[in-house]
């Protein structure tokens, strides 16, 4: 009995060790995303809009960017499960959206540039 609730615990630590979020790692996969999109103090809208406070933003609201139809009136709160799938693919998530990338492949590439997005709020300052 012990060995099976050993490997149970073995398992939900591995578990939760895939899940967690590595906002450095997210950096370097967020290189793809700054073809477009900037973030921090100094970012402005590129091609895309500048992603500062993302979490918690609703689509389509940055004032100073022209977005899709599609994005305008997708009525998504980006919280990290919108975000993730609409990072998956993009196309899927919201139909019609002018974004060109065709989505991140890896869960954990994903979670990662979560992190790092999470770390900015509106005015693009990190949290230490």
């Amino acid at each position: 009995m012990r060995q099976v609730a050993v490997g149970i615990l073995a398992s939900i630590l591995i578990s939760s060790a895939a899940l967690a979020q590595d906002a450095a790692l997210g950096e370097k996969v967020f290189i793809k995303c700054k073809v477009c999109h900037q973030v921090g103090e100094t970012a402005k809208n590129a091609v895309g809009p500048e992603l500062n406070g993302i979490i918690g933003r609703k689509s389509g609201s940055v004032e100073t960017y022209t977005y899709s139809p599609a994005m305008k009136s997708a009525g998504l709160t980006w919280a990290e499960d919108t975000l993730s799938e609409y990072l998956k693919s993009p196309k899927q998530k919201v139909p019609g959206n002018k974004m060109a990338f065709v989505g991140l492949s890896k869960p954990d590439d994903i979670t990662n540039v979560i992190a790092y997005l999470k770390q900015f709020d509106a005015s693009g300052k990190k949290a230490p």
